[in-house]
């Protein structure tokens, strides 16, 4: 009866089979084809921002009467001085490119098409002449003739600002940027003090050139320093994690023996004390705040100890499991590289959505501004949602990127794991698990990385509304957002964590995302004190693996840099030198980090279904197995699966059922 009743709420365990690499199905294809769809819909507004004429507006630029320079143009209606010929004229000139509206980031100054940018500095109206007559490129609007640019009345408004500085015109974008800095110290002032003391400034660049071997051969040493670091952790783990352990423990204790003897010493002080009587409340409250902090930290390290104990046998699967992740980095090499390829995918997707973007900026139909009397293109009506449409893509594409890194290394890691005989592992087990993502997979990262997206969507905009009320009296409504985003900020993180062990059930099973969720789920419920302790203790390992790879980067980095006497200002060589090494340690060791997940994934299946005996054979490695048998002559590990079920048998073909 209680058996019934327990199959009755938990159906998928009596029902659920796992099989492991044999057989391979195609996984939620609606989402695939909503995803699919969701894609075409942003390549349509790519296309549409072309076809009306918003790609060629940004990329060969536009005057401020509708007119795309350098070529033939419509009429505008109610724009006089808009439908012109432009093919000879392929630049555009700002009649004032020193007048910038920083809030609506636009220059607010008419802009023509010309056919030369100055080289020179024009002072004089005559100046603007002779260069019309020798360059044929005319610099005041197109109703002034170059012969009456000195006696027309609307010169001063119809004119470029004199003098006009010299410019030159950027290749891609065709527009006249000026050369003279000076020109923008309305905006820029505190820039142009720091660049007008070029001593300063000479002295980095100077120093910068001067040790651009140095730094090239500080990211080497960082990458060097990664690969020792995952070899070390593999092969000396046990060491590491215990001194690491030990050195908590005594920090904690030690902190908190500092606390109270400090609370014991003002204790006495004030006992003692013959000050004035505000002295006295001084020291009376400084007392109080040391025995409230000594308190919490007697708490907290008695806790401290307390779970360390009581995980103090767990924490050897860790171990295991980081000797593990060391021997898949030697049958899988190119797991190394899944970062760099992530990021140049990252990289060229925001590229193109940043390029459309722009576009979107120069789409739309042309409306003519009756108070200053220029074009502008505006997208009116539904057309103008296609930003936010635009803007939801950029968070679910790259979700969706970083979503497949993460199943191309479970499926890779799955393979070796759930393979008895390497020697029988696919020639390119990385590559075989990409083209298997790739093939059955697509519609489960669609629909994982959707559900993140649907959790960072409301953290970005409550996010931005906190910092538009920053100054604001509303303290209340600034706490109450805080606090959402600090929840939707932690929702996040544990979706993405349950995410990572649903794409790993997905490369074992092939089963859709709410399935292997749901199982991914069971197991981790069922193991949860493990989690925890790979979870504190890996995470606590690795990012002090980062902590020490930029600190030797940096440590040799002064010694070397020390050399160079010559050169003061060497801070800037040396920090670009530790946020590559702490980059290069970051795509390493979080490459590490997600090894050790799946491998706990896995471990977790493997144990919960096997015993070892014949016909249950494990799948798991030597030092897994080694911990597991101690596990039972200590009695920390049972036999029956952890819930009180009985484990059911695996087909010798690796079927977990």
């Amino acid at each position: 009866m209680v058996k019934r009743s327990r199959l009755l709420f938990m159906p998928w365990q009596s029902k659920r089979e796992w099989k492991p690499l044999e057989q391979h199905s195609c996984t939620d294809i609606p989402w695939l084809i909503i995803f699919t769809l969701f894609c075409i819909g942003m390549a349509c507004i790519c296309g549409f921002s072309i076809a009306t004429g918003g790609a060629y507006r940004l990329i060969l630029g536009y005057d401020s009467y509708g007119n795309t320079c350098g070529r033939n143009n419509t009429k505008i209606e109610g724009v006089p001085l808009s439908g012109r010929d432009m093919t000879d004229k392929k630049y555009v000139f700002f009649l004032d490119p020193c007048n910038l509206d920083l809030i609506n980031r636009k220059i607010k100054s008419i802009a023509l098409c010309v056919s030369k940018c100055p080289t020179t500095e024009l002072n004089t109206y005559s100046d603007l002449q002779q260069f019309a007559k020798n360059n044929g490129s005319y610099l005041c609007s197109y109703d002034i003739y170059a012969t009456s640019y000195s006696s027309h009345r609307e010169r001063s408004t119809k004119c470029p600002k004199l003098p006009v500085p010299p410019s030159k015109a950027v290749p891609v974008f065709h527009r006249c940027i000026p050369t003279d800095i000076s020109c923008y110290a309305e905006f820029a002032q505190a820039f142009i003090t720091f660049v007008s003391d070029n001593t300063v400034l000479r002295r980095v660049v100077a120093g910068l050139m001067a040790s651009k071997e140095i730094i090239m051969g500080l990211c080497v040493l960082s990458l060097v320093l990664s690969l020792i670091m995952m070899i070390v952790i593999r092969y000396i783990s046990k060491v590491l994690v215990w001194i690491l352990t030990i050195l908590v423990i005594i920090g904690s204790i030690g902190g908190t023996g500092v606390l109270w003897w400090l609370y014991a010493d003002h204790r006495v002080a004030l006992d003692s004390n013959t000050t004035s009587v505000f002295g006295k409340e001084v020291a009376s409250d400084n007392v109080k705040a040391l025995l409230v902090y000594s308190i919490g930290a007697t708490i907290f390290t008695v806790i401290l100890l307390l779970v360390m104990f009581f995980l103090r046998k767990r924490v050897a699967l860790t171990i295991s499991l980081f000797h593990v992740a060391g021997k898949v980095f030697i049958h899988l090499p190119l797991l190394a590289l899944q970062p760099f390829w992530t990021f140049l995918c990252l990289m060229l997707f925001w590229v193109y959505w940043i390029a459309v973007l722009l576009f979107l900026g120069t789409t739309g139909t042309a409306v003519k501004n009756n108070s200053t009397g220029v074009v502008e293109y505006n997208i009116q009506g539904p057309l103008q949602y296609m930003v936010w449409y635009h803007a939801v893509g950029l968070i679910w594409v790259s979700e969706f990127i970083l979503a497949f890194q993460q199943m191309t290394i479970a499926g890779a890691v799955v393979t070796y794991y759930f393979t008895r005989n390497k020697s029988e592992m696919p020639a390119v087990p990385i590559i075989d698990s990409t083209l298997r993502t790739f093939r059955y997979h697509l519609g489960t990262l669609a629909k994982g990385s959707f559900i993140i997206t649907l959790v960072k969507i409301p953290r970005l905009i409550l996010t931005y509304v906190h910092s538009q009320l920053k100054g604001k009296e509303n303290a209340c409504a600034r706490c109450m957002l805080k606090t959402c985003v600090c929840c939707l900020w932690c929702l996040e993180k544990c979706l993405k964590y349950l995410n990572q062990n649903a794409y790993t059930a997905t490369a074992i099973n092939s089963t859709n995302f709410c399935t292997s969720a749901r199982d991914a789920f069971v197991i981790l419920v069922e193991n949860a004190l493990r989690v925890a302790t790979i979870n504190t203790v890996g995470d606590f390992v690795l990012f002090l693996g980062k902590v020490l790879i930029v600190s030797c980067t940096a440590f040799v980095g002064v010694l070397a840099l020390n050399y160079q006497r010559d050169y003061t200002v060497w801070v800037l060589p040396l920090l670009i030198a530790c946020i590559f090494a702490f980059l290069v340690a970051h795509c390493f060791l979080s490459v590490f980090e997600n090894v050790v997940d799946v491998l706990f994934l896995c471990f977790a299946v493997d144990t919960k279904y096997n015993d070892g005996s014949p016909g249950r054979a494990y799948y798991m490695d030597k030092s897994l197995m080694e911990f597991v048998e101690n596990s039972k002559k200590s009695g920390l590990y049972k036999s029956d699966g952890g819930d009180g079920t009985e484990m059911k048998p695996m087909a010798r073909g690796g079927t977990l059922a």
